[in-house]
């Protein structure tokens, strides 16, 4: 479904992202993890046109995406939720869901975000608050909603746990995981919170200063103990 081939970031002339090639296919759960500064988030960011400077090559079912501007690739499926959310505090919930629908042309109107504040029930009651009342999990659910309800092909999650307490972490595994197996998305989740990317996804790559080191499914990851040593330990 998607590949990235020999991808490359920038910020200025720091170069953050090295030479990343990897593979997801379709409806596939990948967890990508490492310490902070590794570039996880850069490659997100890179991979969406959103803010570095990129070379490589992404392309989706073979068509060559890799400089497009964000509005296209949202159009083609791809759903990007960021590290700080970027919810629009100055409308309601019911508001921030229909600008989702309307920036990437999406059909459905208030059925689809009837459908989805059904699916992130959490969210039901807090409809008509304004996005920026919200607490930071009621926040972080309010950011999956606006990438799910377009009904994307890939969901690009980055750090949705940071700050989160653990009673919603364990909500948002369900949550997660549930929309994928019910609209058929694929997952790239960067994370460092080890016990919610192994529940999330099935293969888990291990980036460390803008390189790939590991890459494997969750029973490879565990069989080498010595990549959570180096690349992850404190």
């Amino acid at each position: 479904m998607l590949e990235v081939g020999n991808f490359q970031a920038w910020y200025g002339e720091s170069y953050i992202v090295q030479g990343v090639s990897f593979r997801i296919a379709a409806g596939e759960r990948v967890a990508l993890v490492g310490r902070n500064g590794v570039g996880k988030s850069t490659l997100l960011k890179g991979m969406m046109s959103a803010e570095p400077r990129v070379e490589g090559r992404i392309t989706l079912e073979g068509r060559d995406i890799t400089r497009m501007p964000v509005h296209r690739k949202a159009r083609l499926g791809l759903a990007y939720v960021p590290e700080d959310r970027r919810i629009l505090g100055d409308i309601s919930v019911r508001d921030n869901l229909r600008m989702a629908l309307q920036g990437v042309g999406a059909a459905g109107g208030n059925a689809a975000i009837e459908r989805t504040l059904d699916e992130l029930e959490m969210l039901r009651p807090l409809e008509h608050r304004m996005g920026g009342s919200l607490s930071g999990g009621q926040q972080q659910m309010l950011a999956v909603a606006r990438a799910i309800i377009t009904r994307p092909r890939l969901m690009l999650l980055d750090e949705p746990t940071e700050g989160l307490a653990p009673v919603i972490v364990e909500d948002l595994v369900s949550k997660v995981t549930g929309l994928c197996d019910s609209t058929g998305a694929a997952l790239l989740l960067c994370e460092q919170n080890l016990w919610f990317a192994r529940a999330c996804t099935s293969r888990v790559m291990v980036l460390d200063v803008g390189r790939i080191v590991f890459s494997g499914s969750w029973s490879d990851f565990d069989a080498a103990p010595e990549v959570r040593e180096k690349y992850l330990a404190v």
